[in-house]
This record gives C-alpha cells, structure tokens and sequence, in this order.
C-alpha cells in the first residue's frame, strides 16, 4: 500500500533554490535512507514531509488516516513527569477504555441495570465490543511494551523525573516515545546521536521488525546497512533513487558513473569526428551532400552533459611535530568522576606508539570522563597515570564546548597562529570546506558539522603526536567522514578515541579498550574482533556452567555418551508433544467454560441476581486470562 508520493516538490529559502523537482515515495514496510553532504536538504526534505514545514511547488499525497511521527536531530523530551508517567500518555485512549470498562463491570453489578434484562443485555453488549477492542488495540499488553522499549533504551529506573535527565536521555526517551506511538510513517532524523553500542544494535532490532514504513537520516553507515533496502541521494538541489543497502548504494553510484562517462566520452569522439569530417569536406562540391547530412545528424542529436562526480571533499591530513617515545601512556588503578563523585574505576592499561585505540562501552561509564582525565581538564580520583617523553596532546571534544566565541571563523583559527599569514589560514580552512565568505562567518551560527570541521581544522594546526578524540565523527556528513579515517589512517602519531561509530571503529582501531563497572578489558583488534571475542566468552560462560554435567560425562564410554545424548533429546520431544497435548486440551476446557459463563450471564435467574452476576464476570475474566497465558505457552512450545 502506498502511504505517501512526493511529486515536483520544489523549496526555496528566500530566492535561493534548496530543493528541485523532488520525487520519492513511501509503501507499506519500507525501509528508506536519505542521505547527502551537509546542508544539501535532508532535515529539510523531513520537516516538509511530516508537515511541520511549508513548500514552495509541487504536492504531497497522503491518505487522511495515515500516521506520521517525526523526530528531528536532538529533540529532548521535555516534562514534569517521570519517565513512566510519561511513556503511559501514549496510551491514554487505552487507559480510558479500562476505566470504562470498570465502569461497565460496576453497572453489571448494579440492582437498577441487572433488574432491567434490556439495559442488562445493552451494558453487556458494549462491554463485549469494547473489551474485543481493547484486546485488538494492545490493551493487555502496552505496559510490557513500555518496559522492553526502556529496557532497549537503557533507562532501568523508570521512576526518574524527566526534569532531572541529561540531554542526551532526553533525545532517547524522545525516541521511546516515539517509537511507542508506532505510527504508519516513523520518520528519524539522526535517531543514533547519544545511542551507545549496545542500544544500537537494539534499535536496528526493533526497526527491520516495523511494521510501518521508515524514512531516515542518519551517518552511521553500519546502522544503514543493517536497516535500510533503499537510499535515495540528495544533491545539487535533486534527488536519486537507488534499490539496497547504503554499501548497495555505494557500488551502484560508482558503476552509474563510471558507465555515465564512458557514454559521455563515446559520444563527445563521435561528435568530434563529425565536425571535423564536417569541416574537411562541406566546401567541396564531391562530399557537400554528405557533409551536410552529418551537419543534420549532429544538429539532431542529444547532447549529454558530462556526468557529475562527487561534489568537492574536504582535503586534510594530521602531522606530527616531533616523536613520542614508544611509552605513551600507562594507566594503572585508575578511579575517574566528577566533583569527587565516582564514576568508573580500577581502569589499567598501557598506550604505545603508533597504537589506535578505541574506548567503548555503554553510555555513562566513564569514556568522555577517563579522556577528560588524561587530558587534565578533571583530576583522578584514585590511580594513577604516567605519560611518555616528548608527549604532546591534541584533543577534540565531542561538544565542541571552546567553539562558542563571537569570532568570525578566519580568527577562531588567526588568533591561535597569529605568525601565519592570512593566505595560509585560508588554505586551510578552504581544505575543510571554508571558502569565501564563508571564513567571514561568525562561529556561533555556524552549524554542527561545521563547528565539528572547524575544530578539526584547529586540531590539524596543532601537530600533537598524541590525538585524544571524543566521539570525532558526530555532525559530520558520510563524506567527510571518509575524509577523516583517511587523514587518521595515514597519521603517523597515536590515537585514543570514544566513538559509536563502529564502521569508523572497524577501519581506524588496532585495540579496542572495553569499559565496565568491573574496569577495563583490552582486545586486540577492531569492532568486529571485539563482538566476536565478546561472543566467545559468553560461550565460555555458558560451557563453564555446563561443567560439572561435562565432568560426569567424561567417565562415560563415547559410545554411550552418544546414546544417552540420543536419549535424553528422545525423552525431550516426547514431554515436549505431551505438554502441548495437555495445553491444548486444557485450552479447549477453558474455551468452553467461557462460552458457558457467558450463556449464563444472558440466563434470566442469574442477571437478577447481581452477586451471581459479579461472581460470574470474575470467574470469566480470569478464564480468558489463563487463556491468553496458556495460548502464548502453546505459541511458544509450537514452534
């Protein structure tokens, strides 16, 4: 079913032309990516599509009773209520069925209704259809899927004021909430901002098991992959549909162009042949006709414009002034938090040259923290850290907290290197996309990813052999993350870096430095190393509590090891059929208690008797209960 068709849309801002002839269309369980370079229109193209932003041409068709949910980049939550209260206000049109349902349990109960078989058998009627309702519309199990939403969203206390939490977990409880109201269209702008690891791949879960359809934003290239079956790419105003993945996307875009330019190329040699046989042979009298006859076949043809390639990249490297020496850092017994209070601790492990080491671990652990420390910006609180010779830092702070001057952009970098003259400042922030008047800017209206270049800019100037980087590819659009791992691959100083990206994680780490309440633990590796180790020892986990039965069986002959094993799988599947054929047995019971009670309400000697009457309903009520549970036991044993 088609939920929703763009067709011409056209946007402008002022006089300026931000979006051109935009077609895209939305079916039922679709999975959509939109992407392009920063400020090419993406959060844009959302806002007008969720209505929340006006158009200048073309139209949108959607059907009246089509749902559209949209989250924009870092929408917080706000509110007066706790974390459940809040996630309950998705509900109130089930939470009010309930009470209406009580209310109609209280009237069945009453001597003035149950006395009257007519309004008795009315207040029975409504209650039947509103209670099949309430079951069709998820009324027994909305609470539950509250409690696995939060839980997949790592909020565990539930009773927490709003008003109390962080930004950050107000832009993921804005999600939960969200993704609760589970409307047709679920439309995310950068949904994976302030989301750890783990949450990650619990929202990538959640979103390929929607059942509506969901358009994205987003520059975490893993998360597309596992998401998304269509990318459609805005740039130069126009957008382009391309079927898979955002890797499908990649090749695809490539072999387009590259097939683009050979046609380009094929016909610009013809055309070149043709003037020139044009040239040579129309003031001849013997070849005139046949020069015209290319001049006419030239004047008819279509000429192809050359394809575009990519628009222009940031062009940046990291140097190092001098060398460290291959001690870097050493952290032993370290204990980091903020204002005395503790947040992580017994952290150890040992930093040498050349190494690329990426901190992960859930959100509130520590990482941005332990980096801080190291940094000096906050002081240990137990442990200790020793640095390497010839040790110089550079750090990258995921807020980009010094970039909040009035400064125009050429002096946020001018006044650090006053001794370089104005052309080499521009060079350089002409290499990171500031060209123009764009370095005239001033640095508080810049937006993120331009603050995020702009910092980089200020973190390549400083040539430290030590980067320290907290969360480096947060604002940046696909490109110039591609830019950057290219630049820290080629670094030859040492890098430590917390990020969530894990394709960015997988292409620059050597190590992966784990957090956990417990301390740290060190992988050898990149991202897809760490899960696979990580899966290993769960595995290990597992065998070493199977380990006293392994034991036993070690002193039994192989042979009969394997027939025990036989024996025991035999013995399972048999009080496997036996407990479904007693459910089942036990379901048909129940279905005909129901259908009794329920023949017993319409009987006039028990809707007299109001205390017969409120017996019944309680029995009935909790025989549909059982049914429900022994109907999910049956599902489960079933498959």
């Amino acid at each position: 079913m088609i939920l929703l068709q763009v067709n011409q849309l056209q946007k402008y801002y002022g006089a300026e032309l931000i979006l051109s002839n935009i077609k895209l269309e939305l079916q039922t369980r679709d999975r959509v990516a939109l992407v392009g370079r920063n400020g090419a229109g993406k959060s844009t193209l959302l806002k007008i599509i969720a209505g929340e932003m006006g158009y200048d041409g073309g139209e949108i068709i959607k059907p009246k009773d089509v749902t559209v949910g949209y989250l924009a980049q870092n929408t917080g939550l706000e509110s007066n209520l706790s974390i459940w209260e809040e996630m309950l206000t998705v509900f109130e049109n089930l939470q009010a069925m309930e009470k209406t349902l009580r209310k109609l349990e209280e009237q069945m109960a009453d001597p003035a209704v149950f006395g009257d078989p007519g309004k008795y058998e009315r207040v029975l009627k409504e209650y039947d259809e509103l209670q099949i309702k309430f079951k069709e519309q998820g009324g027994y199990q909305y609470e539950a899927d509250i409690r696995s939403v939060l839980h997949g969203l790592n909020f565990s206390d539930t009773t927490l004021m709003i008003s109390s939490l962080s930004g950050g977990q107000k832009t993921r409880l804005a999600l939960g909430k969200l993704l609760l109201t589970r409307p047709d269209i679920l439309i995310l702008d950068e949904p994976t901002n302030h989301l750890d690891i783990e949450t990650l791949s619990w929202l990538e879960q959640y979103l390929q098991g929607y059942d509506g359809a969901i358009l994205i934003v987003s520059h975490d290239r893993y998360f597309l992959d596992k998401v998304v079956t269509e990318v459609y790419e805005l740039s130069r105003r126009l957008i382009q549909r391309f079927t898979g993945n955002y890797s499908s996307y990649l090749e695809q875009k490539a072999a387009n162009y590259e097939r683009d330019m050979k046609l380009y190329e094929k016909q610009q040699e013809e055309i070149a042949a043709l003037k020139d046989f044009i040239q040579r042979n129309i003031a001849r009298a013997t070849t005139t006709k046949r020069a015209q006859s290319r001049r006419k076949k030239l004047e008819k043809m279509e000429i192809m414009d050359r394809p575009s390639g990519d628009e222009k990249s940031a062009s940046f490297s990291f140097e190092i002034e001098r060398q460290s020496g291959n001690d870097v850092l050493t952290v032993d017994s370290l204990a980091v938090g903020y204002d005395g209070e503790m947040v992580s601790e017994d952290i150890s492990f040992r930093v040498y040259k050349g190494d690329s080491i990426a901190l992960v671990g859930p959100n509130g652990i520590g990482k941005s923290t332990l980096l801080k420390t190291i940094i000096k910006k906050l002081p240990a609180l137990a442990g200790t850290i020793q640095y390497g010779t010839n040790l110089s830092i550079g750090y990258y702070d995921q807020e980009q907290a010094n970039l909040t001057s009035n400064k125009r952009v050429l002096n946020e970098l001018w006044d650090v290197y006053p001794l370089k003259p104005e052309k080499e400042i521009r060079t350089v922030l002409g290499n990171f996309l500031f060209s123009g008047d764009d370095v005239l800017k001033n640095v508080l209206s810049l937006s993120g990813g331009e603050k995020a270049r702009l910092a980089l800019a200020k973190l390549m100037l400083e040539k430290a052999n030590l980067l320290i980087l907290d969360e480096p590819t947060n604002h940046l659009d696909l490109d110039s993350k591609e830019v950057l791992e290219n630049a820290l691959i080629d670094y030859p100083g040492t890098i430590l870096f917390v990020s969530h990206d894990r394709y960015f994680i997988n292409r620059i780490a050597t190590k992966v430095l784990e957090l956990c309440p417990e301390g740290s633990t060190e992988y050898l590796g990149d991202y897809d190393y760490y899960v696979d180790k990580k899966l290993e020892q769960e595995e290990l986990t597992a065998l070493a509590l199977a380990a006293y039965e392994k034991k036993v069986s070690a002193f039994v002959p192989a042979e009969k090891n394997s027939y025990q094993q036989d024996k025991e799988t035999k013995k399972l599947e048999r009080q496997r059929k036996r407990k479904l054929e007693e459910i089942e047995e036990h379901i048909s019971e129940l279905e005909e208690q129901i259908q009794n009670y329920e023949q017993q309400l319409c009987e006039p000697e028990v809707f007299q008797d109001h205390e017969k009457v409120l017996e019944i309903n309680l029995k009935n009520e909790k025989a549909k209960a059982e049914l429900d549970e022994l109907m999910e036991e049956w599902a489960e044993l079933a498959e």
